[in-house]
């Protein structure tokens, strides 16, 4: 009998991937490819789901075929995604109603700071641990209903389905309309202490509770597979986790005190909490995540909006090079080992700690030297210093240093970035052999799920040596490093009017 194995679907902001993993944990094949960005108007994001989709039928045949694999041995299937994006569609065409908004978008930034003024932070925060953002999905989901032509009405007849992209893949894969706890986490309408969509707050942001789906544990059977291109029916849907949680159980941080730092599109720091409920008063979220056992916990989350998006820009808008993977030798060729350049990249505004929705990015210290490599070296710099704020946000809420920082995520490649992380925050950071952790988290869960493997015991068993950075760099240029990046933070605060 040909041996079983595990599909698990990442879909990200810039980009879907497809894995499948065997039962070591181990990468079989994948499948990559970027989708459109689209920006209507200024601080606007969008996303075409209905490319989303297809692109991920496309990736699921690509990823069975490089693998040699025949998908009806397939124990089961993981998603992960980026998590405040969310679509509204057609309950009985599927057709979206307008392109997905994505979780960067600022489009809602005005109505947010109205519910503000109305002194609403306190109980939201109370409520489901998070501030009042544009970047989360529940303001975003009332743009749908307030501004797309007879959205509303179709909706309050129960015409229409809503959901983050996890819920929207879910059912083109099954036909099912489910959440797990950790997107429903991220709505600003689920309450984290009772685990319910909240009334109080669907009214106050005018959100019929009626289009929202059922929540259940991130791993748990979802649904099988319907009618998709190069599946057979019949496949189970087993886990389903927003791309942080996913990291966070695929670095197998499940005790309290445990941490991740993801470096993707955006860099998402996670603290696993345990069973405690902890608001921050340090400017960081407080997230549901998930336990050892798949089910559902807490933990803090500290959220940089650009991170390795910050390098895209470069190479997409600025054209100072072709690849990413450019960046290490291009700033080989500096002369000098330091400048002052301090680029803060606050495209779609800051968050935490800051929370500040009208900052907006710019470079500082440029002189008549200053080119492109200079700059390139300054925007890495950015990811590793906003990941410290973060950190050290963590650090006073829960009283505890960090002794090491475990990362992951595409951006972890550059080396450059990943020493400069440890000297910025003066302790080792570990990077494991296998950066993809997010896709592997949903993957441990499926799997636990079918019962390939029993525990968290049985996963720790498969887990690689890591690639250890330690601190080189001297406490004085230290000290300056962040003086002059906090004089940059402060410079670009609330600077759209």
């Amino acid at each position: 009998m040909s041996k079983p194995f595990l599909i698990a679907i990442d879909q990200g902001t810039t980009g879907s991937r497809v894995f499948c993993f065997d039962t070591a944990g181990k990468v079989l094949s994948t499948a990559y490819r970027e989708f459109t960005q689209h920006f209507p108007k200024p601080g606007w994001v969008e996303h075409d789901a209905m490319e989303i989709w297809t692109g991920v039928c496309s990736l699921l045949a690509e990823a069975l075929s490089k693998g040699g694999l025949d998908a009806k041995n397939a124990a089961g299937i993981g998603i992960t995604n980026q998590r405040e994006t969310c679509v509204v569609w057609d309950r009985k065409t599927g057709e979206p109603v307008h392109r997905a908004i994505v979780w960067q978008c600022r489009r809602t930034a005005d109505f947010c700071e109205e519910l503000k003024k109305r002194g609403l932070a306190d109980e939201v925060r109370k409520k489901t641990g998070l501030v009042i953002d544009a970047y989360f999905s529940g303001t975003k989901i009332r743009w749908f209903l307030e501004n797309v032509a007879g959205v509303r009405a179709r909706a309050e007849k129960g015409e229409l389905m809503a959901g983050t992209i996890d819920t929207w893949l879910l059912y083109r894969l099954t036909g099912e309309w489910k959440t797990d706890y950790t997107n429903a986490s991220r709505t600003l309408l689920y309450n984290i202490d009772k685990k319910k969509w909240d009334e109080d707050l669907c009214k106050t942001l005018n959100v019929p509770i009626g289009l929202l789906p059922e929540v259940q544990a991130s791993r748990s059977r979802f649904g099988t597979t319907k009618k998709v291109p190069g599946l057979p029916d019949g496949l189970p849907v087993l886990s389903i986790a927003g791309d942080q949680q996913a990291a966070l159980f695929g670095q197998l941080c499940v005790k309290p005190g445990q941490a991740k730092n993801t470096y993707g599109t955006g860099c998402f720091l996670l603290f696993q909490t345990g069973q405690k409920f902890i608001i921050s008063k340090s400017g960081l979220l407080t997230t549901l995540a998930v336990d050892e056992k798949g089910g559902v916990s807490y933990a803090l989350e500290g959220s940089v909006f650009i991170g390795g998006a910050v390098i895209q820009w470069l190479r997409d808008f600025m054209k100072f090079f072709a690849s990413a993977r450019e960046t290490e030798d291009i700033i080989k060729n500096i002369k000098d080992d330091e400048d002052d350049v301090v680029f803060v990249p606050a495209f779609a505004g800051l968050g935490a700690p800051h929370w500040d929705m009208q900052a907006r990015g710019a470079v500082f210290g440029l002189t008549r030297d200053t080119d492109p490599a200079r700059m390139t070296r300054a925007a890495l710099k950015s990811i590793a210093l906003q990941s410290h704020d973060l950190v050290r946000a963590m650090e006073k809420d829960t009283g505890e240093k960090l002794p090491s920082l475990r990362v992951d995520g595409g951006a972890t490649a550059n080396h450059y970035l990943m020493q400069f992380q440890s000297d910025i925050l003066n302790c080792p950071v570990e990077r494991p052999q296998n950066a993809d952790t997010t896709a592997l988290g949903v993957a441990y869960l499926a799997g636990m799920e079918a019962g390939i493997w029993k525990n968290v015991d049985d996963l720790l068993k498969l887990q690689e040596d890591r690639t250890i950075f330690r601190p080189a760099m001297h406490a004085e240029r230290r000290e300056r490093e962040l003086r002059y990046w906090n004089k940059g933070v402060e410079r670009v605060k609330n600077w759209s009017e």
